[in-house]
């Protein structure tokens, strides 16, 4: 039997703030599902009119799916900040790509009528369960020549990328890195962050603080601080800690609705989904990955790039993307790129940060209301990308 599907709108993102996977980061004392629950018990305070008992389905990423980001996260979460019983969840990895996984699984179940409202984000305590540490990888990937041995370690798959593109040189990584620094300084300097993070009260060294703000931000950072730092990948490599994203600790979470409850919901939507898409690329080198997904996905929607009002695109490394401005001809410059900074200057806990990307865009939409388009996109370890492309509701 046919049937008609539903529009699915994200309606609002939270995040806590992204502390350094480190003995003495902001969250090596707290556990990762409180993280979660943290932003949950926040998303419902302020949307007081949202019954608990409608939210059909709590989808939570974590790319290490073990200790306390292990179970089945989405259902432990959904428990732990006091949901009904009723109110199902789970778990799902797509590594870097998770949350905008959950965001497109939950879409799913709501257009589909499976329900209509679903709670969607990640969580990745880097400092507990560091990159790979927990994982057996089958020896026949390298032994048989399936993937290049160095798509397992994703700094060599950025300097991949260095060899692929010469023309993207370290510099030109270095002041890309340098200008992701200065514009997410600008964001907290004008309270671009204040709707997004969620301070949350952790416990420390030093007894009870409060995490509110970001550990990797150096606002101070220049191109000529940037060149005197070691390459640790490769010798006489390009990529660095300046311009790549650090080890971090964090979450994020946001609620999705079907768009024809959000009246009935009390629910003021700010963005629609329009359509996404994933592909694959060569593994080592994964960085091309949303390339492909952003041509696609505007592909399906019959729209061009000059259509997207803003990019928000995960910076993993600065070289990574680099790549896609090449591949698709957007400028390193362009003032639509990540007008927020990203995650060079942030961090980028793995399954987390698909949720930042849309919580900054949708504060983009609110103070760009000619922007009718704006893209998520991200690359993906093993090489894959993904790319969700959004509606701005706000439009003047």
């Amino acid at each position: 039997m046919a049937r008609a599907l539903r529009e699915v709108v994200y309606v609002e993102g939270v995040r806590t703030a992204f502390g350094k996977a480190t003995a003495d980061g902001l969250f090596a004392k707290t556990r990762a599902d409180d993280m979660v629950v943290k932003l949950v018990r926040e998303l419902l305070r302020r949307h007081p009119s949202l019954p608990p008992e409608r939210i059909g389905d709590v989808v939570l990423a974590a790319t290490a799916q073990v200790g306390d980001q292990g179970l089945t996260l989405g259902r432990d979460v959904a428990l732990l900040a006091g949901l009904p019983h009723t109110v199902p969840g789970f778990a799902i990895d797509r590594m870097c790509a998770g949350a905008l996984t959950a965001t497109t699984a939950g879409a799913g179940e709501i257009a589909m009528g499976a329900c209509d409202v679903v709670l969607a984000g990640g969580v990745e305590h880097m400092g507990h369960h560091p990159m790979g540490a927990e994982v057996d990888f089958n020896p026949r990937f390298v032994a048989e020549r399936l993937i290049d041995e160095s798509a397992a370690v994703m700094g060599q798959t950025a300097e991949n990328l260095h060899d692929e593109f010469p023309q993207l040189t370290r510099d030109r990584a270095d002041a890309y890195a340098a200008a992701s620094q200065r514009k997410a300084a600008a964001a907290w300097a004008q309270g671009v962050m204040e709707d997004i993070v969620v301070p949350m009260a952790v416990f420390g060294d030093e007894g009870w603080t409060v995490a509110a703000r970001d550990e990797f931000l150096r606002p101070d950072t220049t191109t000529d601080r940037l060149a005197t730092l070691r390459t640790p990948f490769r010798a006489g490599g390009r990529v660095t800690a300046g311009n790549s994203a650090g080890l971090t600790d964090g979450a994020t979470a946001c609620i999705l609705a079907a768009e024809d409850v959000t009246d009935e919901l009390g629910l003021d939507p700010t963005m629609r989904l329009v359509g996404f898409a994933y592909t694959g690329v060569e593994p080592e080198l994964m960085g091309l990955g949303p390339i492909g997904a952003t041509k696609r996905v505007l592909e399906q929607a019959g729209l061009s790039l000059d259509d997207v009002g803003l990019f928000e695109l995960n910076e993993p490394f600065a070289v990574q993307v680099l790549t896609w401005c090449e591949g698709t001809g957007v400028a390193d410059d362009d003032p639509r790129l990540n007008p927020y900074g990203g995650a060079i200057a942030c961090g980028h806990p793995l399954a987390a940060t698909g949720v930042r990307l849309m919580a900054q865009l949708a504060h983009g939409f609110r103070e760009r209301p000619d922007a009718r388009y704006g893209l998520t996109a991200l690359c993906i370890g093993m090489g894959m990308g993904a790319a969700i492309l959004w509606e701005n509701l706000r439009r003047g």
